[in-house]
C-alpha cells in the first residue's frame, strides 16, 4: 500500500492507497518544528488503529512548508525503513511548464486533473489555506494560477485584526445580509470568496479559452461549500492525494529499482 502526504501550512491530509483505492483519509494539525518521533509516531499510531500498520510499501510526501519536510523525511526512514518520493517541480510528470518556485501540491492537483480529464482545457481550484485557481491546457502545459487568502486564513485575519468580531463556524450562510455580527462575517466570507472565484474562472476562460468552457474541478477541505453553486463541473475532494500516487507511480516506472532488496 501507498502513503500519501500533502503537507499544508494547515493541516497534513494522509491517505492510504491499495492499488487503486483510496482505503483511509487522515488530517493532522501542521505543527512547525515538529521533530521526526512526534510525526513517526502520529503516523504508525493513526495506521495502528485502521490496521494497516503493516502494509506500507511505499510513501509520497508533497510538502509546501520547508521547516517541516527534514523532520517528515526521517520519520518514514526511522519508523517505516522507507525513503520517500518527493514531488517537487523538478519532477517530471508530464505537464510543462512549472518555475522552481511552483508548490508540489499544485502540481499533484493538476497532474491527477489531467489523468481524470486527458486532452481538455482545465482549471483547478484548489480550497485550502489559500484558495489556488489553476490553468492546464489540452496539451498539458500548465499557464498560471491565481491565489486568494482561504476561507479559514480570512476568518482569522478579521478575528486577529478587530478587536470585536469573533471566531465564526464557515458555513454557507441562510441570509445575503443580517443585524446580527455572526452571520454578517459568515455571509461576507462566503459570497466574496464565491465572487472571487467566479469572476477569476470567467476571466481566464475569456482570456486562455476564446469564452469556450473549460472543465472545472473543485477540490481540497473547503470545496463541498460551493457544491450547489454550480461553480464547478465536478468536485474532486482527494485530487492532491491522488496526484501524488500518479507521481510516484510515474517516477518509479521511469526508474525502476535495479536491485532486489526488500525495503
Amino acid at each position: 500500500m501507498i502513503l500519501c502526504l500533502d503537507v499544508g501550512n494547515s493541516q497534513i491530509f494522509g491517505g492510504v492507497f491499495a492499488a487503486e483505492q483510496l482505503k483511509l483519509r487522515f488530517r493532522h494539525v501542521t505543527q512547525h518544528g515538529a521533530t521526526s518521533d512526534q510525526l513517526g509516531i502520529f503516523l504508525k499510531t493513526v495506521l495502528k488503529e485502521n490496521n494497516l500498520q503493516k502494509t506500507i510499501t511505499q510513501i509520497a510526501i508533497g510538502s509546501v512548508v520547508p521547516s517541516i519536510d527534514y523532520s517528515l523525511t526521517a520519520a518514514c526512514k526511522k519508523y517505516f525503513n522507507l525513503e520517500p518520493f518527493i514531488l517537487q517541480a523538478g519532477v517530471d510528470t508530464g505537464i510543462t511548464n512549472y518555475l522552481p518556485e511552483t508548490g508540489a501540491d499544485l502540481i499533484a492537483g493538476n497532474l491527477a486533473a489531467v489523468a481524470h480529464y486527458p486532452n481538455k482545457n482545465l482549471i483547478v481550484v484548489d480550497l485550502g489555506t489559500a484558495t489556488t485557481i489553476s490553468v492546464i491546457s489540452q496539451q498539458r502545459c500548465y499557464l498560471g494560477s491565481a491565489f486568494l487568502t482561504g476561507l479559514k486564513t480570512s476568518i482569522l485575519a478579521l478575528q486577529n485584526n478587530t478587536d470585536k468580531l469573533p471566531a465564526v463556524e464557515i458555513i454557507q450562510p441562510q441570509e445575503i445580509v443580517s443585524n446580527s455580527t455572526i452571520p454578517s462575517m459568515q455571509s461576507g466570507l462566503y459570497h466574496g470568496h464565491l465572487g472571487a472565484m467566479r469572476e477569476i474562472i470567467a476571466r481566464i476562460t475569456a482570456q486562455y479559452f476564446n469564452a469556450e468552457k473549460p472543465i472545472i474541478i473543485g477540490t481540497g477541505g473547503f470545496a463541498h461549500l460551493f457544491e450547489n453553486e454550480n461553480i464547478f463541473d465536478v468536485a474532486l475532494p482527494d485530487l492532491v492525494l491522488e496526484g501524488l500516487k500518479l507521481a510516484l507511480s510515474s517516477a518509479c516506472f521511469k526508474n525502476p529499482r535495479t536491485d532486489s532488496k526488500e525495503t
